[in-house]
């Protein structure tokens, strides 16, 4: 009996109905110039010499009207020049990779579990069910105090966590990059949740001795997004600082906020987050556009702090043991929706191209003035991106962002592969998934990356980079030694 396959043929016809009806508004102005500028010179074809000569003499200005519309020309160009924001380059960035020594598989974290929450199995099942299904691999890493049984977080080993990220990364990009610590002039280190004083901002400064005028700031308590918005300050600082290279760290502790309790709300972190660090070289100088990798061309950021619900949704608090947590909502991702569209919203009037602008603006006014029942449509951002950098959350997170932005498994490998390797890097996370997309040879000049955070607050946060130049596969960095065996399948549950 014959097999039964489906018509393909009128989804194929519409596939290209919609190509054909993308490169038509795209290049609309194209079509409509080539037309007149063929006229035009059909008609300069048409015309003799005297007629030529007699237009000529027609069109004729005097010295003084010369002049003068020479300097207005000249006076707009200045004003317009002047005006421009200054260009932002991403020179380069390192990532922080632990040593095998901080490994933790599945066997080692759950018999942890077992031994700490000896009194709760119920939470020992929990987290085992959790990792099961986190998406996490047997190679992500946890600081050494938290191998202890019990876990020692104590100030002394949340710092030295600290200096050994921190330090690792930024030593790794100054030998990369060959900046030296005076060449710094803007400093912003993010962590959300350990701020101690002096700040570690301060402790950067101390340890590489950079200069007393540099401007420094510390960032706490603005959860997994804080990467993107020390990036949004450092390019407010760069547009009024000319001249300037600007450090951004960003990083999580684990150390002190390792959960010992038994709240299974104030559980799922311990699952999930894991050791990581990010440090990136930010110019505005001209002479560094050619070596740069990467040119800022957007900062969009979505607060929805205003709601009460979004703003509890992830928040630090005592359990009734008074042992101290971080406590996701079980209305995490439904917020988390709310704010991506409300980023989108911004986000895409400047990035989408005019054939899905206008798609959504018809499907917009059909819904108000036809039929609000109409299936709102969703842009293709796959028109306006090559490169997606999801933050690796959780495997909920990406799932819901591949089916909300119809994306396909590739454009969400990045975020899957590091969530496996690495975990939840908080901040740090995005990086990671950019040094992936570099480490496989696929990031080329021209392309275009959409970043995308969430954190505590509630907060979306996006930024998109243009690549400067066809990066060449790097030989170090945090997937040197393991991009062969990526991608790699991760079932839907792994049995413990």
């Amino acid at each position: 009996m014959a097999q039964i396959l489906p018509n393909f043929s009128s989804s194929v016809k519409l596939k290209y109905v919609k190509l054909g009806y993308q490169y038509l508004v795209n290049h609309i102005l194209t079509f409509l110039l080539i037309p007149i500028m063929l006229g035009v010179f059909l008609e300069i074809l048409r015309l003799g010499p005297e007629e030529i000569l007699l237009l000529w003499n027609f069109l004729h200005f005097d010295l003084v009207q010369v002049l003068c519309s020479s300097f207005l020309v000249i006076f707009i160009a200045t004003v317009y020049v002047m005006s421009k924001p200054r260009s932002i380059y991403l020179v380069d960035y390192s990532c922080y990779k632990p040593p095998v020594t901080c490994r933790v598989p599945f066997s080692t974290f759950m018999e942890h579990s077992r031994l700490i929450l000896k009194d709760n199995p119920k939470s020992v099942d929990f987290q085992m069910r959790i990792l099961e299904r986190s998406g996490l691999g047997e190679e992500t890493c946890l600081p050494p105090a938290i191998h202890y049984i019990p876990p020692t977080p104590t100030m002394e080993a949340a710092r030295g966590e600290a200096e050994v990220v921190i330090f690792s990364t930024i030593d790794s990009l100054m030998e990369k990059t060959g900046i030296r610590p005076k060449d710094i002039d803007i400093l912003i280190v993010n962590c959300s949740l350990f701020s101690p004083t002096p700040s570690l901002s301060a402790m950067v400064v101390n340890k590489y001795k950079l200069r007393s005028n540099i401007k420094s700031f510390n960032l706490s308590g603005m959860g997994c997004s804080a990467g993107l918005i020390s990036i949004d300050l450092a390019r407010d600082l760069l547009q009024v600082h000319p001249n300037s290279n600007a450090l951004v760290i960003s990083t999580e502790i684990i150390t002190p906020n390792y959960y010992k309790g038994s709240e299974r709300a104030m559980l799922l972190p311990n699952c999930l987050f894991r050791m990581g660090a990010a440090a990136i070289l930010l110019s505005n100088k001209r002479r560094d556009s050619a070596r740069a990798k990467y040119k800022l061309v957007h900062v969009v950021r979505t607060h929805k702090g205003a709601d009460d619900k979004a703003y509890r949704c992830v928040y630090e608090q005592e359990d009734p043991e008074g042992k101290v947590g971080i406590n996701l909502s079980k209305d995490l991702m439904v917020i988390a929706g709310e704010a991506l569209k409300s980023n989108i919203t911004t986000i895409g009037p400047l990035v989408l191209p005019a054939s899905e602008q206008l798609l959504f603006l018809f499907t917009l006014i059909g819904r108000k003035m036809f039929n609000p029942k109409w299936k709102p449509y969703i842009p293709d951002f796959k028109q306006a991106f090559e490169h997606f950098c999801i933050h690796a959350g959780g495997r909920a997170v990406i799932d819901e962002l591949q089916k909300n932005l119809q994306l396909s498994a590739e454009h969400v490998e990045a975020s899957r592969m590091t969530l496996h390797r690495f975990g939840n890097t908080s901040s740090s996370s995005l990086w990671y998934e950019m040094s992936y997309i570099e480490a496989k040879g696929r990031m080329k000049k021209g392309d275009r990356v959409w970043q995308i955070a969430f954190g505590s607050g509630f907060k979306c946060n996006s930024a998109v980079w243009k690549c400067n130049r066809t990066i060449k596969t790097p030989t170090d960095g945090p997937w040197q030694d393991c991009i062969d065996r990526y991608p790699v399948h991760i079932p839907e549950i792994v049995k413990l």
